[in-house]
């Protein structure tokens, strides 16, 4: 992304796909940013979504195929070729003899063989898909937590994201990371729609598309302070389920993806049900009490009672479907607990079909 001030020697159709749109003077009363440039909102604005969706998918696949799939190949196979020595005392046996395990069926060991290369393959996959998550939640993340710094608004006391509406224009790094978060969501929904459909596809695109819906209205209706408060805390647990799965599809020690897991379910349960319901009641109460209920699009001021309505709905709507998931993510703790160590409970239905077909196969 490049500054509007180098992008004058663009054309006028090509400087929204790489750098902020409508810029404008910096107010004389910030309270945040009083070093950044700042901005108005508009239509352009798309333009810079889409460049940071097509960023995404060439970054996600540059990841996965650069490093993490190499990465996880090698240590998966490296690991299991030294497993599959020992079990064969340094020869791979492959000869029909009939005496290969001791039963007369010279065929196991190879199809074994085959069966293990396809689940390494599997691990490879998954590996790299959570990867890119991993990154980019770790590093959107840190931004989105560096943005909420500067901004006068706390977690606990949420009103400041309210005192002062409508906050226009926007400071520089706020715009950069609204956008680029509603581009994550967006390229999810097409990654979700193109890979193999998950136990929990209809709840993940709910999810996506009522966080994009509230992205896209909270920008236009200028709620972007409420919006950051809730990004940075719905991405801070999002950072370790990835790892942990990373690490389990490597095969690390069972204690350390349970140790990981424990902790993203921690951060999840603070994060999401403790500190999103003080957001969500501070939108319920504190809104309307703050807020006048006006539209004047010439001031920048869209809070009616429809705008009131539609936006707690849709608050509610996505701790609703937090809750399931926390239904979910408690069995698999209640698995860890019981010895069974924590799985990965949404894995996509060709893999289970896969592994049915094996399984009838070796019978």
């Amino acid at each position: 992304m490049i500054s509007p001030d180098s992008a004058g020697w663009l054309a006028p159709y090509i400087a929204p796909f790489v750098a902020l749109s409508y810029p404008t003077d910096t107010p004389s009363n910030v309270d945040s940013f009083p070093d950044a440039a700042y901005y108005q909102t508009g239509p352009k604005d798309l333009c810079l979504i889409v460049t940071c969706i097509a960023v995404m998918a060439v970054v996600r696949d540059a990841l996965r195929l650069v490093v993490c799939e190499p990465f996880a190949r090698w240590k998966l196979t490296t690991a299991y070729e030294a497993r599959w020595s020992r079990m064969t005392n340094g020869t791979v046996r492959t000869k029909a003899n009939g005496v290969a395990n001791g039963n007369g069926n010279g065929h196991s060991i190879p199809r074994s063989r085959k069966r293990d290369m396809r689940k390494i393959h599997r691990s490879v996959m998954r590996f790299a898909e959570q990867g890119y998550q991993a990154v980019y939640y770790t590093l959107m993340w840190s931004f989105g937590f560096y943005v909420h710094l500067n901004l006068p608004t706390t977690v606990l006391n949420p009103t400041e994201v309210w005192n002062g509406y409508p906050h226009m224009p926007l400071a520089g790094p706020l715009k950069i990371y609204y956008l680029t978060e509603t581009a994550f969501y967006l390229h999810q929904m097409l990654v979700l729609n193109a890979e193999a459909k998950r136990k929990d596809h209809w709840q993940m695109m709910a999810h996506h598309f009522i966080t994009v819906f509230l992205m896209g209205t909270s920008y236009y209706y200028n709620f972007t302070r409420v919006g950051c408060l809730i990004m940075v805390l719905m991405d801070f647990c999002d950072i370790f389920l990835p790892m942990a799965k990373m690490l389990r599809y490597l095969e690390v020690t069972q204690v350390v993806c349970d140790t990981l897991f424990a902790w993203f379910m921690l951060s999840w349960f603070v994060t999401r049900h403790v500190l999103f319901n003080f957001v969500i009641r501070s939108s319920l109460y504190d809104l309307p009490r703050l807020i006048p209920s006006q539209w004047h699009p010439q001031s920048g001021h869209f809070v009616t009672s429809g705008s009131y309505v539609m936006f707690n709905v849709c608050l509610c709507a996505l701790q609703i479907l937090q809750i399931i998931w926390f239904v979910t993510i408690s069995r698999v703790a209640w698995g860890v607990v019981s010895g069974k160590g924590a799985s990965d409970s949404r894995s996509d239905d060709e893999d289970d079909g896969d592994m049915d077909t094996e399984n009838d196969k070796d019978k």
